[in-house]
């Protein structure tokens, strides 16, 4: 079998040793760029029979697909993958396998984004280095307001950080109740959606990507938050209306914003955010750890050898 492994940007998949222990006879090809057009992508995939891709990095509809005829077996890592047709899938006769990921990581990229938009370490840094000795002022978080919108497993972990550092934390969700919110545990308060950004000092997303769920911060919030505030978005770009976030942040409805995930990515060289000065920008980095490479291509490679035996695992879309 022919497998290909694609967008391993940083070259890492390329350097596990998990791939030793694929069936004989398969061979394993990496790519480290990413491929936009459609046709340029079903011309590199077209003599594979196996795709290992990296969460939604790329993106695979009917299309390009249905352009895949010798295409049996797409592996995504991680148990949920928007950016995949999967009835188209199964009426090509393509089983879609995932793997496992930790959660972890993208709760500490979410904090690793409040510490620096309130310390500014990594910006000290840089001044430093350029010969200026503090350059400007942090902002404490103790005693300051947390809000967390989606409590699940990212949620909660991102809120009992906030309760370590003497945060009061309070929350909001489509269907959150104050006993769910309660049993989340560090005195978490559950708000009005409205009342959330209103009062908030830092507010964390934390939602999974949907029809529901996109743009579902937009300009009423925004224009809600304090001036003082800070929005923070490791979960999916589109969560957040991009167009009233710029607006925001040059207008100054907000103090500023930390950002791993955007509408486009990889973000395009002449985006406007880059050229947001109250921002931190991260390049989708939240789940990128040696961890999750190791036990999402490990199961890959489980998913591959189990396909090859015709007992495929964590198939997706059967249910």
């Amino acid at each position: 079998m022919r497998i290909a492994v694609i967008d391993d940007y940083n070259g890492v998949a390329a350097e596990l040793e998990c791939w030793r222990g694929l069936p004989q006879g398969c061979e394993v090809t990496f790519f480290a760029d990413h491929l936009d057009a459609p046709q340029d992508l079903v011309e590199r995939l077209s003599g594979f029979e196996a795709v290992v891709c990296m969460r939604e990095r790329t993106a695979f509809g009917e299309a390009v697909l249905g352009a895949l005829p010798g295409l049996r077996l797409l592996v995504t890592t991680g148990l949920k993958n928007a950016a995949i047709d999967l009835p188209a899938a199964a009426r090509l006769g393509i089983t879609v396998c995932g793997t496992r990921m930790p959660s972890f990581p993208a709760a500490e990229m979410a904090w690793a984004l409040i510490l620096e938009l309130a310390r500014r370490a990594g910006a000290q840094d840089s001044a430093l280095r350029a010969g200026v000795w503090q350059d400007g002022v942090g902002t404490g978080l103790d005693g300051l307001t947390l809000g967390v919108v989606g409590l699940g497993r990212l949620g909660r972990r991102v809120a009992r950080i906030g309760a370590a550092f003497g945060m009061d934390v309070q929350a909001w969700s489509p269907n959150l109740t104050q006993e769910r919110a309660t049993a989340a545990g560090d005195g978490i308060r559950a708000v009005g959606k409205q009342e959330l950004f209103e009062t908030s000092d830092v507010v964390s997303v934390h939602m999974k990507l949907a029809a529901s769920t996109t743009a579902m911060i937009g300009a009423e919030q925004l224009r809600a938050m304090r001036p003082t505030a800070y929005l923070v978005n490791t979960s999916r770009g589109p969560l957040v209306e991009q167009d009233a976030l710029v607006t925001a942040l040059r207008e100054g409805w907000i103090a500023g914003a930390g950002l791993d995930v955007f509408d486009t990515e990889p973000l395009p060289a002449d985006h406007v955010l880059r050229q947001t000065r109250n921002t931190v920008l991260t390049p989708h980095i939240g789940y990128v750890t040696g961890d999750t490479f190791t036990l999402a291509y490990g199961d890959a490679v489980d998913a591959v050898t189990a396909y090859l035996a015709g007992a495929p695992v964590r198939v997706l879309g059967t249910d």
